[in-house]
């Protein structure tokens, strides 16, 4: 190639870099529009818009329920009135650091327009970020721990490289569960990704092998993959009928994933018994990741004709400096707090400021969630700022003092500490902008008329699935045999760790913070619609591959499809009132 992965990457990464200036311009925009006069000429309401970031992550900043304050949100009419109300009450949707009702209704309340095109916008650039941090920072550090701790493939592929994959679906259904909207939108979305995947992901595979006359799939993988599915479906539908779960049913619903994982590696490891490890299962699938810009790239021009290429090359690399900049507003500050060692990306001062910004975020974040329960929080947050400026310092002067500036840390003992902040501080910028993700759904979903749990189980089932369309279709067509069994696998593996490891952790956790009272679990129809249609699809999955001698084709990837357009159907019918 004659690009590297670095420049490969930032062409597609400035277009949600573009996105997010193009907010900032709408924001900056509607600083200068009129604000909404507040109830009965209320001056005081009406003076400004007031601010709209806040610092509160539980349900108990307000006091009572969630769902009542937004249904008597939902009460008034007109925009103004809205904002009044607003501005007297705490926020009703569950809280990330933008109050988005509050933006919306007092913000852009002379250009409602605008103020969709910015939540539409800052969507776009949540779904990118929340896939790019998990992809990029998340994936990599399971990746090198994985190497680290010398799992054995079979182990790695269905732990730490499903918990990488699924890291979008997981970190957004804990923080559903732990939001206010009592977690509603986390079991849709769960539901709705593992749908999606099942049905739309695994119908698109189908299709793209079946153009190539089909591939036959190893029956043992795919029926176990299948019925350990169906079974977490089962144990899920009599969790949702009873309504209510208790801790010890949460950590029994996560204990199948550990049977699988079991079975796996037990089954994994009578098969290589006597035969030389595979190539393919041995090799990391992020390989690439530790060479990157090493590999030598292709000349692109021969000397003939150098004066057209010198100007076709100035051209590109201005377009690549342009894209880089536009990339900087979002890359920065993770860059700056992730502590990253892989070697494509190495640098040594990124990796010594990343060493003393990252306990600087770390206590932020920790003042920030405990913000709203101590009244004098700002007499107790310079302390502890100051204590994480402290400890980021310490740790810069050793990273300075123990890495080399021409290549990462080599070894075991060295890396293992770089690697564990890594994970650490990836799971924190996902948990975030996962956080920020479902409170804006949830904002969008009042503002629209449409249920939360709705938005779930299609625009963030939708949004957080995508990448393993593109990645498992290209994985099918491109592999061969062996690549179409993985992306087959993926697509059945994947959603059985989201539905239980997902849905089972944040289970257990709401249940713990309720303990020894039951959690209620948030079901509607839309989950039950749900569980159906994937119950449907995991059917006619087990009943036409065998027919067809466990043949990928055309028929079985229709057939799922199918599936999915019906459910589709039936919540489109269902919202706009034409489904009783």
């Amino acid at each position: 190639m004659a690009l590297s992965r670095g420049r490969a990457r930032t062409a597609p990464a400035a277009v949600p870099s573009a996105c997010f200036l193009l907010l900032l311009v709408l924001l900056l925009t509607s600083s200068s529009l009129p604000a909404a006069p507040g109830r009965d000429g209320d001056s005081s309401t009406s003076t400004s818009t007031g601010p709209v970031l806040r610092f509160t992550t539980s349900s108990s900043s307000s006091g009572k329920g969630q769902g009542d304050d937004c249904a008597e949100l939902q009460s008034i009419d007109g925009g103004a009135a809205r904002c009044a109300y607003l501005r007297a009450h705490s926020p009703c949707s569950p809280a990330g650091y933008v109050d988005y009702l509050r933006l919306f209704y007092c913000g852009f309340a002379g250009a409602p327009p605008a103020a969709c095109a910015a939540l539409a916008l800052w969507l776009a650039v949540l779904f990118y970020l929340l896939g790019d941090t998990a992809s990029e920072y998340f994936c990599a550090s399971l990746e090198g721990l994985s190497a680290a701790l010398r799992l054995p493939p079979a182990v790695a592929g269905v732990t730490l490289l499903s918990l990488g994959n699924g890291a979008p679906d997981v970190f957004a259904s804990v923080v559903s569960f732990a939001a206010g909207d009592g977690g509603g939108v986390g079991l849709s979305s769960a539901l709705g990704g593992a749908l999606f995947v099942s049905t739309v992901v695994a119908g698109a595979v189908a299709l793209a092998v079946g153009a190539r006359g089909g591939v036959v799939v190893e029956w043992r993988g795919f029926v176990r993959d299948l019925c350990f599915l169906l079974l977490a479906l089962c144990y899920l539908l009599a969790v949702l009928v009873n309504g209510a779960v208790t801790v010890w049913v949460a950590v029994s619903f996560v204990s199948l994933y550990v049977g699988y994982v079991v079975i796996v590696w037990t089954s994994h490891c009578c098969a290589e018994q006597g035969k030389p490890p595979a190539a393919g299962l041995a090799a990391p699938l992020l390989l690439d990741e530790d060479y990157g810009d090493d590999v030598p790239s292709l000349p692109s021009h021969s000397k003939t004709g150098s004066a057209a290429s010198g100007a076709a090359s100035r051209g590109r690399a201005w377009l690549h400096c342009i894209a880089r900049a536009l990339c900087m507003p979002l890359y920065l500050p993770r860059r700056l707090t992730i502590p990253d060692i892989a070697a494509h990306r190495w640098s040594r001062p990124y990796a010594v400021a990343s060493a003393a910004l990252a306990p600087v975020l770390l206590a932020f974040t920790w003042i920030s969630q405990r913000h709203h329960l101590v009244s004098s929080s700002h007499r107790h947050s310079l302390p502890v700022l100051l204590g994480g400026a402290i400890v980021g310092l310490l740790l810069a002067a050793l990273a300075a003092a123990t890495t080399d500036a021409g290549s990462p840390p080599r070894g075991r003992k060295r890396r293992v500490p770089w690697l564990a902040a890594g994970f650490l501080m990836s799971v924190l910028w996902a948990y975030t902008l996962a956080r920020e993700l479902v409170a804006l759904l949830v904002a969008m979903g009042y503002v629209v008329g449409i249920k939360p749990s709705v938005l779930g189980v299609t625009v963030l089932a939708w949004g957080d699935s995508l990448g393993d369309l593109v990645s498992n279709v290209a994985m099918a067509v491109h592999g061969g045999p062996g690549g179409a069994q993985t992306a087959v696998s993926a697509c059945y593996a994947g959603p059985l760790f989201n539905t239980v490891v997902g849905l089972g952790l944040s289970l257990a956790l709401a249940a713990g913070a309720q303990h020894p009272a039951p959690f209620v679990v948030p079901a509607d129809a839309a989950a039950y619609e749900a569980v159906g249609f994937l119950g449907a699809a995991l059917a006619w999955a087990l009943f036409v591959l065998p027919v067809r001698g466990m043949r990928i084709d055309r028929v079985y990837g229709v057939g799922l499809v199918a599936i999915y357009l019906c459910f589709f159907a039936v919540r489109v019918f269902e919202t706009l009132g034409l489904w009783a």
